[in-house]
Order: C-alpha cells, then sequence, then structure tokens
C-alpha cells in the first residue's frame, strides 16, 4: 500500500511494548503487512539488505511481524516464541532502525514461532541458525526491546560502512 518511514534510534516509539491485533481486525493487519512489505522492499533496493520488519519500526504500535526471504514471505500476527533447546550462539546483529551499526549479542539456535495468518488460522514455524536469530530480532522489536540493548559488552559495535548508506 504505502512505503512508510522506518524509526530510528532513539525514537521512543521503538521503546513500547505493542498490542495484539484483536480477532476482528485482520483488515487492520493485512494493511499494515502491506505497508510492511513495501517498505521494507524499498529499504532492500536502496540499502541492498532487508529480510524482515516488525510493525513498530514503523510506528504501528502492533505485534505483527512481516518476513521475505528466499522468494517467501510470511506474515506473523500475534506471535509467540517458544525456544527448542538452550544452545545460543553469538552473532553481529544489524537493524533497519540503525542501518550500518551492527551489535554483537547472544541468541538461541533455534526455535519456534506460534502465530495467526492473515487468515487468522493459528500456525507454527520452526527455524534455526540465522532465520532463528532474524525473527527473535524482530520478536523483540514487539516488546520495545532493540538489539543495541543485548549488546555482549560495552565494546561490541561497529560500523559497517556497505550497510550505512552515510559513508
Amino acid at each position: 500500500m504505502a512505503v512508510k518511514e522506518i524509526l530510528l534510534l532513539g525514537n521512543e516509539n521503538l521503546y513500547k511494548v505493542c498490542s495484539e491485533i484483536g480477532e476482528g481486525e485482520l483488515a487492520k493487519a493485512k494493511r499494515i503487512v502491506e505497508d510492511l512489505h513495501d517498505t521494507m522492499m524499498e529499504f532492500r533496493r536502496k540499502y541492498g539488505f532487508g529480510r524482515a520488519i516488525a510493525a513498530p519500526q514503523i510506528d504501528e504500535p502492533f505485534r505483527i511481524i512481516y518476513m521475505n526471504f528466499d522468494g517467501k514471505s510470511i506474515a506473523f500476527i500475534n506471535p509467540v516464541l517458544e525456544f527448542t533447546d538452550g544452545e545460543k550462539f553469538e552473532m553481529w546483529d544489524d537493524c533497519m532502525s540503525f542501518p550500518g551499526l551492527e551489535v554483537k549479542l547472544e541468541r538461541y539456535r533455534s526455535c519456534r514461532v506460534i502465530y495467526r495468518d492473515l487468515d487468522g488460522q493459528e500456525c507454527y514455524v520452526d527455524f534455526e541458525g540465522d532465520l532463528a536469530e532474524l525473527i527473535q530480532h524482530e520478536y523483540d522489536h514487539l516488546d520495545g526491546i532493540l538489539s543495541v540493548q543485548r549488546a555482549v559488552d560495552s565494546r561490541a559495535f561497529r560500523i559497517n560502512r556497505d550497510k550505512s548508506g552515510c559513508f
């Protein structure tokens, strides 16, 4: 529907816990997902990366995540994360809300996402590795948590000039 402005690091709305989408609000959810898709595709065109985005990043305070990778698209309405084992790994994370800044953090290696689709049906999907990390990153946005808050230490930050668009 429309390309929206992506809120940037420091915007207070990124730190708010999002509300669930109600049973009768699927039309609203579909509109938000279309905006998430359009916004992410424009970001990807401009910066060359981006596989997922959460509704609060476009100033929509709802529990919605949109992923687009390997030619697949998934919209997660009111997702819930379950961790299938306790194994974690360290990695460098980036975010559309602070392009170019990367943060070293720890994430679970695998997880299950239970969610509603755009038809209101309950679904689940299991992720491992980078996709597990990605969904955890986006899920954090729904709870008002940014990856900079999960840094492993005070030196766990770096600038990636290829992803900044500023250098």
